[in-house]
């Protein structure tokens, strides 16, 4: 089935606006930014869906969605760059998976398709934007550090943590939505 670029401008569109939402029901608010929610899960089921172009892509685009709707204000253009759109982008790595998740979906291996294209996809989106952040909290927050009496690397890496769990509880949510996104999305000819 031949997707057009209507529909994957719409996807695009949903899946920002849907994870602008859940950026703004988070769970918990850290002080210095970043929070605990769902917003990761339809950048992740999008690049799983349509690939690693269209996800780093929309990744890119959430990230200025963002800053705009919670911004906390840079103290560098690279900071930025790091903290918004380059580690959203990277979420959509886990469209490296998609065409493996699609593969073993048609072939009805659910399970399969789990454990080697859906969580593999999640854990790769997910490091990605960890070490945006990680990099983005050394070099410009390492005061924080310096004040916490903390070696700032070692700071960086557990305020940072919230993206590796909050990816957790994303990856739940999209493998319960990815097998229904597919039965109502793969061609016609392949419906039971």
């Amino acid at each position: 089935m031949q997707v057009t670029r209507v529909r994957i401008a719409a996807e695009v569109g949903l899946s920002l606006a849907l994870a602008a939402v859940l950026h703004l029901v988070a769970v918990w608010q850290l002080p210095q930014g970043g929070s605990y929610s769902l917003a990761m899960t339809p950048l992740f089921v999008l690049a799983i869906l349509r690939g690693a172009r269209i996800g780093l892509t929309a990744g890119a685009l959430y990230g200025l969605v963002d800053f705009l709707i919670k911004p906390y204000p840079p103290l560098h253009p690279a900071q930025w760059i790091l903290d918004y759109p380059l580690a959203y982008a990277l979420v959509g790595l886990a469209g490296l998976f998609s065409s493996r998740w699609l593969r073993l979906s048609s072939e009805s291996h659910p399970v399969t398709a789990l454990w080697s294209a859906i969580i593999p996809g999640i854990a790769l989106g997910a490091l990605g934007r960890y070490v945006s952040h990680v990099l983005s909290g050394l070099v410009f927050f390492s005061s924080y550090a310096v004040e916490a009496g903390q070696a700032p690397l070692i700071y960086s890496l557990g305020y940072n943590a919230f993206v590796l769990v909050s990816a957790a509880a994303c990856a739940v949510v999209a493998s319960a939505v990815l097998p229904q996104l597919y039965r109502l999305l793969r061609p016609s000819g392949d419906r039971a």
